[in-house]
Protein backbone atom coordinates (compact mmCIF):
# COMPACT_ATOMS: atom_id res chain seq x y z
CA UNK A 1 0.00 0.00 0.00
CA UNK A 2 1.16 3.82 -0.84
CA UNK A 3 1.08 6.92 1.28
CA UNK A 4 1.38 9.52 -1.19
CA UNK A 5 2.20 12.67 1.02
CA UNK A 6 3.92 12.26 4.20
CA UNK A 7 2.87 15.35 6.16
CA UNK A 8 1.23 15.95 9.38
CA UNK A 9 -1.94 13.84 8.43
CA UNK A 10 0.01 11.24 6.10
CA UNK A 11 2.68 10.53 8.84
CA UNK A 12 -0.15 10.22 11.48
CA UNK A 13 -2.30 7.80 9.10
CA UNK A 14 0.94 5.84 8.63
CA UNK A 15 1.63 5.80 12.47
CA UNK A 16 -2.39 4.42 13.44
CA UNK A 17 -1.93 2.03 10.81
CA UNK A 18 1.59 0.56 12.18
CA UNK A 19 0.18 0.94 15.60
CA UNK A 20 -2.76 -1.17 14.94
CA UNK A 21 -1.50 -3.80 12.93
CA UNK A 22 -3.44 -3.55 10.42
CA UNK A 23 -0.23 -3.38 7.70
CA UNK A 24 3.69 -4.44 8.26
CA UNK A 25 5.97 -1.89 8.00
CA UNK A 26 7.44 -3.68 4.93
CA UNK A 27 3.99 -3.43 2.76
CA UNK A 28 3.77 0.19 3.33
CA UNK A 29 5.47 3.05 0.98
CA UNK A 30 5.37 6.62 1.88
CA UNK A 31 6.19 8.91 -1.02
CA UNK A 32 6.98 12.55 -0.70
CA UNK A 33 8.75 15.15 -2.47
CA UNK A 34 10.66 17.08 0.30
CA UNK A 35 13.98 14.86 1.51
CA UNK A 36 13.16 16.66 5.52
CA UNK A 37 9.96 14.54 5.65
CA UNK A 38 11.38 11.54 4.05
CA UNK A 39 14.49 11.57 6.47
CA UNK A 40 11.83 12.31 9.38
CA UNK A 41 9.70 9.28 8.37
CA UNK A 42 12.17 6.60 7.57
CA UNK A 43 13.23 7.63 11.32
CA UNK A 44 9.74 7.32 12.96
CA UNK A 45 8.75 4.61 11.33
CA UNK A 46 11.57 1.68 10.49
CA UNK A 47 10.95 -0.56 8.27
CA UNK A 48 8.85 1.77 6.15
CA UNK A 49 9.75 2.05 2.62
CA UNK A 50 10.54 6.06 1.84
CA UNK A 51 10.22 7.23 -1.60
CA UNK A 52 10.91 10.65 -3.41
CA UNK A 53 7.86 10.37 -5.90
CA UNK A 54 5.01 7.72 -6.16
CA UNK A 55 5.79 3.90 -6.59
CA UNK A 56 3.30 0.82 -8.50
CA UNK A 57 0.87 -0.15 -5.96
CA UNK A 58 -2.94 -2.10 -5.67
CA UNK A 59 -4.10 0.48 -3.01
CA UNK A 60 -3.03 4.17 -2.05
CA UNK A 61 -4.33 6.99 -0.07
CA UNK A 62 -3.32 10.77 -1.42
CA UNK A 63 -2.83 12.90 1.56
CA UNK A 64 -0.90 15.80 -0.19
CA UNK A 65 -2.44 19.46 0.18
CA UNK A 66 -5.00 20.98 -1.87
CA UNK A 67 -2.85 22.74 -5.12
CA UNK A 68 -0.60 19.62 -4.98
CA UNK A 69 -3.47 17.37 -5.57
CA UNK A 70 -3.73 17.24 -9.46
CA UNK A 71 -0.20 17.08 -10.07
CA UNK A 72 -0.11 13.74 -7.47
CA UNK A 73 -2.91 12.02 -8.91
CA UNK A 74 -1.32 12.64 -12.27
CA UNK A 75 2.02 10.93 -11.15
CA UNK A 76 0.31 8.15 -9.28
CA UNK A 77 -1.93 7.20 -12.31
CA UNK A 78 1.60 7.17 -14.94
CA UNK A 79 3.26 4.85 -12.33
CA UNK A 80 0.43 2.57 -12.82
CA UNK A 81 -3.07 3.02 -12.10
CA UNK A 82 -3.81 1.70 -8.11
CA UNK A 83 -6.92 -0.71 -8.29
CA UNK A 84 -7.79 1.82 -5.81
CA UNK A 85 -6.88 5.33 -4.23
CA UNK A 86 -8.64 7.35 -1.11
CA UNK A 87 -7.97 11.17 -0.98
CA UNK A 88 -7.93 12.63 2.27
CA UNK A 89 -7.33 15.93 0.57
CA UNK A 90 -9.46 19.02 1.82
CA UNK A 91 -11.57 20.39 -0.68
CA UNK A 92 -10.97 18.02 -4.13
CA UNK A 93 -13.83 16.31 -5.00
CA UNK A 94 -14.27 12.83 -6.46
CA UNK A 95 -14.83 13.83 -9.74
CA UNK A 96 -11.61 15.85 -10.51
CA UNK A 97 -9.92 13.03 -8.55
CA UNK A 98 -11.59 10.93 -10.92
CA UNK A 99 -10.37 12.53 -14.23
CA UNK A 100 -7.01 12.47 -13.03
CA UNK A 101 -6.51 8.84 -12.16
CA UNK A 102 -8.59 7.64 -14.90
CA UNK A 103 -11.57 5.59 -15.15
CA UNK A 104 -9.86 2.19 -14.10
CA UNK A 105 -9.16 3.31 -10.59
CA UNK A 106 -11.76 3.29 -7.86
CA UNK A 107 -11.85 6.60 -6.20
CA UNK A 108 -12.93 7.42 -2.38
CA UNK A 109 -12.66 10.57 -0.73
CA UNK A 110 -11.94 10.25 3.42
CA UNK A 111 -11.81 13.09 6.20
CA UNK A 112 -9.84 11.40 9.42
CA UNK A 113 -8.82 13.79 12.18
CA UNK A 114 -5.74 14.17 13.72
CA UNK A 115 -5.93 12.03 16.73
CA UNK A 116 -5.57 9.20 14.27
CA UNK A 117 -2.25 9.23 15.45
CA UNK A 118 -3.41 7.92 18.87
CA UNK A 119 -6.20 5.60 17.27
CA UNK A 120 -8.46 7.75 18.49
CA UNK A 121 -9.74 9.33 14.87
CA UNK A 122 -13.28 10.21 13.70
CA UNK A 123 -13.40 10.10 10.04
CA UNK A 124 -15.81 9.79 7.16
CA UNK A 125 -15.49 8.39 3.99
CA UNK A 126 -17.63 8.66 0.52
CA UNK A 127 -16.98 7.49 -2.37
CA UNK A 128 -17.67 8.00 -6.08
CA UNK A 129 -19.47 6.01 -8.82
CA UNK A 130 -16.23 3.78 -9.28
CA UNK A 131 -16.65 3.04 -5.92
CA UNK A 132 -17.75 -0.80 -5.51
CA UNK A 133 -18.83 -2.28 -2.07
CA UNK A 134 -15.20 -4.07 -1.83
CA UNK A 135 -13.59 -0.70 -2.03
CA UNK A 136 -15.77 1.36 0.72
CA UNK A 137 -14.82 -1.78 2.48
CA UNK A 138 -10.80 -1.55 2.14
CA UNK A 139 -11.49 2.11 3.23
CA UNK A 140 -13.37 1.31 6.28
CA UNK A 141 -10.59 -1.13 7.22
CA UNK A 142 -8.44 1.68 6.80
CA UNK A 143 -9.83 3.88 8.77
CA UNK A 144 -11.11 1.70 11.43
CA UNK A 145 -6.98 0.66 12.12
CA UNK A 146 -7.34 3.86 14.01
CA UNK A 147 -10.54 5.10 14.98
CA UNK A 148 -14.24 4.80 13.98
CA UNK A 149 -15.53 5.87 10.71
CA UNK A 150 -18.77 6.71 9.16
CA UNK A 151 -20.00 6.27 5.55
CA UNK A 152 -21.43 10.00 4.58
CA UNK A 153 -22.58 11.15 0.77
CA UNK A 154 -20.02 13.49 -0.65
CA UNK A 155 -21.35 16.33 -0.14
CA UNK A 156 -21.33 16.34 3.20
CA UNK A 157 -17.37 15.66 3.59
CA UNK A 158 -17.19 19.93 3.86
CA UNK A 159 -19.40 19.56 7.19
CA UNK A 160 -17.09 16.46 8.23
CA UNK A 161 -14.41 18.65 7.73
CA UNK A 162 -16.08 21.64 9.62
CA UNK A 163 -17.10 19.29 12.52
CA UNK A 164 -14.86 16.35 13.30
CA UNK A 165 -11.62 17.60 10.97
CA UNK A 166 -11.35 20.60 12.71
CA UNK A 167 -13.08 19.55 16.27
CA UNK A 168 -10.08 18.88 18.05
CA UNK A 169 -8.66 22.34 17.87
CA UNK A 170 -12.19 23.85 19.26
CA UNK A 171 -11.84 21.24 22.24
CA UNK A 172 -8.30 22.14 23.07
CA UNK A 173 -9.23 25.72 22.59
CA UNK A 174 -11.66 24.97 25.43
CA UNK A 175 -9.44 22.85 27.55
CA UNK A 176 -6.91 26.05 27.32
CA UNK A 177 -9.71 28.29 28.70
CA UNK A 178 -10.81 25.89 31.31
CA UNK A 179 -7.34 25.63 32.33
CA UNK A 180 -6.41 29.15 32.60
CA UNK A 181 -9.75 29.68 34.75
CA UNK A 182 -8.78 27.24 37.36
CA UNK A 183 -5.73 28.92 37.75
CA UNK A 184 -7.64 32.25 37.90
CA UNK A 185 -9.24 30.65 40.95
CA UNK A 186 -6.21 29.93 42.96
CA UNK A 187 -4.95 25.83 41.56
CA UNK A 188 -1.45 26.22 39.98
CA UNK A 189 -0.94 25.05 36.51
CA UNK A 190 -0.57 21.13 36.67
CA UNK A 191 -3.06 20.87 39.15
CA UNK A 192 -5.67 22.46 36.97
CA UNK A 193 -4.31 20.72 33.52
CA UNK A 194 -5.07 17.55 35.42
CA UNK A 195 -8.62 18.11 36.37
CA UNK A 196 -9.39 19.68 33.26
CA UNK A 197 -7.65 16.76 30.72
CA UNK A 198 -9.22 13.84 32.90
CA UNK A 199 -12.64 15.95 32.93
CA UNK A 200 -12.65 15.33 29.31
CA UNK A 201 -11.47 12.00 29.45
CA UNK A 202 -14.03 10.94 31.48
CA UNK A 203 -16.18 12.92 29.82
CA UNK A 204 -16.04 11.58 26.14
CA UNK A 205 -15.78 8.21 28.28
CA UNK A 206 -19.52 8.95 29.33
CA UNK A 207 -20.81 9.41 26.14
CA UNK A 208 -18.68 6.78 24.28
CA UNK A 209 -19.84 3.68 26.63
CA UNK A 210 -23.03 4.74 28.51
CA UNK A 211 -24.99 5.10 25.19
CA UNK A 212 -26.77 8.48 26.53
CA UNK A 213 -27.18 11.49 24.92
CA UNK A 214 -24.85 14.65 25.64
CA UNK A 215 -28.08 16.91 26.90
CA UNK A 216 -29.38 13.46 28.91
CA UNK A 217 -25.71 13.54 30.64
CA UNK A 218 -26.03 17.10 30.71
CA UNK A 219 -29.25 17.31 32.74
CA UNK A 220 -27.85 14.33 35.51
CA UNK A 221 -24.57 16.56 35.97
CA UNK A 222 -27.20 19.80 36.48
CA UNK A 223 -28.79 20.32 39.81
CA UNK A 224 -31.25 22.92 39.75
CA UNK A 225 -29.59 26.65 41.05
CA UNK A 226 -26.75 24.45 41.85
CA UNK A 227 -23.23 25.24 40.75
CA UNK A 228 -23.36 23.33 37.29
CA UNK A 229 -26.49 25.51 36.78
CA UNK A 230 -24.43 28.64 37.46
CA UNK A 231 -22.21 27.63 34.99
CA UNK A 232 -23.68 26.25 32.07
CA UNK A 233 -26.46 30.19 32.54
CA UNK A 234 -22.90 32.05 31.96
CA UNK A 235 -21.84 29.55 29.10
CA UNK A 236 -25.22 30.41 27.32
CA UNK A 237 -25.27 34.06 28.49
CA UNK A 238 -21.75 34.70 26.71
CA UNK A 239 -22.74 32.77 23.37
CA UNK A 240 -21.05 29.41 23.99
CA UNK A 241 -23.83 26.95 22.08
CA UNK A 242 -23.77 29.77 19.05
CA UNK A 243 -20.30 30.55 19.09
CA UNK A 244 -19.31 26.30 18.75
CA UNK A 245 -22.56 25.81 15.93
CA UNK A 246 -20.84 29.61 13.84
CA UNK A 247 -17.25 27.87 13.93
CA UNK A 248 -18.25 24.86 12.56
CA UNK A 249 -19.82 26.15 9.61
CA UNK A 250 -17.06 28.51 9.36
CA UNK A 251 -14.89 25.73 8.72
CA UNK A 252 -17.22 23.87 6.47
CA UNK A 253 -17.34 26.87 4.23
CA UNK A 254 -13.34 27.48 4.09
CA UNK A 255 -13.30 23.59 2.93
CA UNK A 256 -15.60 24.54 0.39
CA UNK A 257 -13.57 27.55 -0.50
CA UNK A 258 -10.39 25.75 -0.78
CA UNK A 259 -11.71 22.84 -3.13
CA UNK A 260 -13.19 25.96 -5.36
CA UNK A 261 -10.27 27.93 -5.72
CA UNK A 262 -7.55 25.03 -5.79
CA UNK A 263 -9.19 24.01 -8.72
CA UNK A 264 -10.41 27.15 -10.31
Amino acid sequence: MLVLGGGRMGAALVGGLLRSGWIEASDLVVADRRELARRDLGHRYPGVAVSDCPVEADSAVLAVKPHDAERAAIALAEVGPPARVMSIVAGVPVSHLQSWLGPQTAVLRAMPNMPAVLGGAASAVAGGPSAKEEDFAWAEAVLSSFGVVARVPEELLDAVTGLSGSGPAYVLMLVEAMVEAGIEQGLDREASNLLVTHTLLGTARMLAETGESPVALRASVTSPGGTTAAGVRALEANGFRSAVMEAVAAAAEKSRQLGQDELG
